[in-house]
């Protein structure tokens, strides 16, 4: 799996002029899948961003985590994480996972995100959303499992 953090101020998302989900001070995560990953690899990245150490404490370190902070998250499915844009002028989207198999694994992330005590919002998946997001610092972090787990 893919994410694209992003420390916000606020974050929302809108499908066909309503939002369906907004958050205040917290994260926003664009997540994406592909064909391999599993429910394992869900919550081994649920609990890595949960954990990740990117918000500030009082001497402006980058000491506190989502948990400590009571961050909110708002967590949006994204297939085009996994494009590939190395021949062409057109990217293809070949190793994103089929609806049916992301859907339920971007669900089993979030809510261990919930499970973990924090506040979730979501996109709606498989819709032409429009997402604001307030980034604060900025602050934007890529994390793909793969490469996270070479390091374990």
């Amino acid at each position: 799996m893919r994410a694209l953090i992003q420390r916000v101020t606020r974050g929302a998302v809108t499908v066909e002029n309503e939002t369906v989900g907004a958050i205040s001070r917290g994260l926003v995560v664009l997540v994406g899948a592909t064909h391999q990953d599993d429910k394992a690899i869900a919550q081994y990245l649920a609990a890595k961003i949960a954990n990740l150490r990117i918000f500030e404490d009082d001497a402006g370190k980058f000491n506190l985590a989502a948990l400590d902070v009571k961050a909110e998250l708002l967590v949006i499915s994204q297939f085009t994480l996994y494009a590939d844009a190395r021949r062409g002028r057109r990217p293809d989207f070949i190793a994103a996972a089929r609806p049916e198999h992301a859907a339920p694994l971007v669900e089993h992330f979030t809510r261990h995100l919930e499970s973990m005590g924090l506040y979730v919002a979501r996109g709606q998946f498989q819709a032409k959303m429009l997402v604001e997001i307030w980034n604060d610092g900025p602050v934007t972090i890529f994390l793909d499992t793969d490469e996270l787990k070479k390091r374990d």
